[in-house]
């Protein structure tokens, strides 16, 4: 698999569908245990994205994340600006100056996503966050980096994101709001780790369609 910036952006046009559908979903996980606006604030961000995105033309991948990155910390509200803000960022930094995008790059993205959202969040994996979706399917794809059959490997992780967020329905939350709830979190799937899988998803599906058998 590779991509251009032109693919990047279609990918990235894949993960603001995916949110914008599942807009009312993710508000209503988050009303269970949050501020009810995860939903829409992502979906008010990736819209803004869009917006940058198609008013100009970015020939460096790099850019491209980076401009996503600094769109939505300045957009989204609550801590998911910043955090999902910095891991593109952070992200973007890994690739910057390429203008095309393979799965090597795919997986160091992924990977420094991950270790942005560390950073800037002081999470770790159980603390029923964007994490507990993100570093299995990041692990996975570690593993696989050398792998031949690339969709599998991709598959695999987009498997572990969504265990990892099953998972978050049987851990009580400590960070965020949700954390106020101490026990009574338990029961409920984490509004953030289920946009990073629904993120996840859309781009890896977009990223198989466009590269067809080569993959």
């Amino acid at each position: 698999m590779a991509t251009d910036t032109a693919g990047l952006v279609k990918i990235l046009e894949a993960v603001a569908g995916k949110i914008s559908e599942n807009r009312e979903f993710l508000t209503e996980l988050d009303s269970a245990i949050g501020d009810a606006d995860h939903g829409i604030n992502m979906s008010k961000g990736f819209s803004a994205v869009l917006e940058k995105l198609h008013s100009q033309k970015i020939d460096d991948c790099g850019t491209i994340l980076k401009t996503v990155g600094m769109t939505l910390v300045s957009t989204v509200g609550g801590a998911s600006g910043p955090l999902y803000g910095t891991a593109f960022m952070k992200a973007g930094q890994a690739v910057a100056g390429k203008s095309s995008l393979d799965f090597e790059d795919f997986v160091t993205i992924l990977d420094q996503a991950l270790e942005g959202i560390k950073y800037r969040g002081k999470a770790q994996r159980g603390d029923k966050t964007i994490i507990d979706a993100l570093e299995p399917a990041v692990e996975i794809l570690r593993k696989e980096k050398d792998c031949t059959d690339k969709k599998a490997a991709m598959d695999k992780a987009l498997n572990a994101a969504k265990e990892g967020v099953e998972y978050t329905r049987s851990i009580i939350a400590k960070k965020g709001r949700a954390s106020y709830l101490g026990e009574r979190s338990i029961g409920h799937q984490d509004p953030g780790a289920t946009s990073c899988y629904l993120m996840l998803q859309a781009a890896i599906e977009k990223i198989k369609e466009m590269s067809g058998k080569g993959c």
